[in-house]
């Protein structure tokens, strides 16, 4: 089973750290590459221990557990004969089991364990009994499903700690100051009110209402507003605006023209904090899906697809602003790197369950030619999607601008 960092919606994760980093203290600064693979490794790790702990536990043999792609840097090995290694590229990882093709999982000829020397034999009804291919569907699904599973709890786990000790971000959703020429102004916003629902969604905090209007501007909102003694619907469209986040970069949000009162930290007991940080990592799934399909109808740019460079450059702003920050940060890539792997797309865990899927209602597997293909595609579209975020990566950075600049 292999973790890849494809790419993620950069505003997404930027408005998110926006409410949450505020929280932190200022500290010296850290070198963008360490903190880059401190955070990718911890990531990566999480996922692929989520697919090698279920593994183990349905009595499948685990040949690999790799951070990292390519040669060997360092490693060891267990009682259980499992090669524990880091890699020298430090952009995914995986877990080989036995009978596994090759690190994606994919299966090999039927019956079959591939030789180090080359060619292959047949299994013996022992090796069968701990080879991945040979488990019950559902058990194989269970293991794959276990490593973005992994990186969902991990991020519950972290938002819950922080909501326990430091707090959850939390402003009453009332008007404090209605901007002239804005949106609300024209809707009839007056400063007191308080914002019930949007869209037949309810608020509980001011930042529920910039999470439901940052993402779709340019499209009315039906807002329900507590005002006096009674309740009013105001129909507003949030304008397009461009701000500029606390990290220097330029991105395209709806606004309304409201600003909220100050921001209070809340803390929780320990199950209300899992609570809490369920409901946000379920929000800050909805919200990427939505992003993501926005991207793909064309109703948002593509330019905030953003890769392994973006990530880097996150991960070192920051930590320059603690632990209380870079917490946050390394659960919503979490979220990102659990939710990317169910896509639907063969190498990724999404692919595998989907041919899982086409397994149980043929009774069958797929042929391995189609598998095969499957797999192709599928290894195209994640190298044609990293190209692209990393091409992304590279004109937010100003790489291509300052080559450009070189040659004319």
């Amino acid at each position: 089973m292999a973790a890849r960092n494809l790419c993620y919606p950069a505003a997404r994760l930027k408005e998110w750290m926006e409410r949450m980093g505020s929280m932190a203290s200022a500290t010296g600064g850290f070198g963008y590459v360490f903190w880059f693979l401190v955070v990718l490794t911890v990531l990566v790790f999480v996922h692929e221990l989520g697919h090698y702990l279920v593994a183990r536990w349905n009595g499948v043999r685990v040949e690999t557990f790799s951070i990292g792609f390519g040669p060997e840097l360092f490693g060891w090995t267990d009682r259980a004969d499992t090669r524990w290694k880091i890699s020298a590229i430090p952009l995914g990882g995986y877990v080989k089991m036995f009978g596994d093709a090759d690190p994606s999982s994919m299966a090999p000829a039927p019956a079959q364990v591939t030789l180090p020397a080359g060619g292959a034999r047949e299994m013996t009804p022992d090796e069968r009994a701990v080879a991945f291919h040979y488990k019950r569907l559902p058990q194989r699904a269970a293991i794959v499903a276990a490593g973005p599973i992994a990186n969902f709890v991990f991020a519950i786990v972290a938002l819950a700690g922080l909501f326990a000790t430091v707090g959850q971000p939390f402003t009453l959703p009332q008007v404090g100051k209605v901007q002239d020429g804005s949106a609300a102004q024209a809707a009839g916003f007056q400063p007191g009110d308080t914002i019930v629902s949007i869209d037949g969604e309810a608020v509980e905090r001011f930042e529920d209402v910039q999470r439901l209007v940052r993402l779709d501007p340019g499209a009315p909102l039906s807002v329900v507003i507590h005002r006096g003694d009674q309740d009013t619907t105001l129909s507003v469209t949030p304008k397009l605006s461009e701000i500029t986040d606390r990290f220097g970069n330029k991105h395209e949000y709806g606004l309304l023209g409201i600003e909220g009162q100050r921001v209070q930290y809340v803390r929780y007991n320990p199950a209300t904090a899992v609570m809490r940080a369920t409901d946000e990592t379920a929000d800050i799934v909805g919200g990427t899906l939505q992003a993501v399909w926005q991207m793909i109808i064309g109703a948002r740019s593509t330019d905030e697809l953003g890769g392994p460079l973006r990530i880097a450059q996150m991960s070192g702003e920051v930590a320059q602003y603690g632990f209380s920050a870079i917490l946050p940060f390394m659960a919503v890539l979490s979220i990102n790197l659990g939710l990317i792997n169910l896509f639907p797309i063969p190498v990724l865990d999404g692919g595998h369950l989907l041919f899982y899927a086409a397994e149980a209602l043929r009774g069958r597997p797929l042929g391995q030619r189609a598998q095969e293909y499957g797999f192709r595609f599928g290894l195209a579209l994640v190298l044609t999607l990293m190209v692209f975020a990393t091409w992304n990566d590279l004109v937010h950075l100003r790489v291509v601008e300052f080559l450009k600049a070189l040659v004319t």
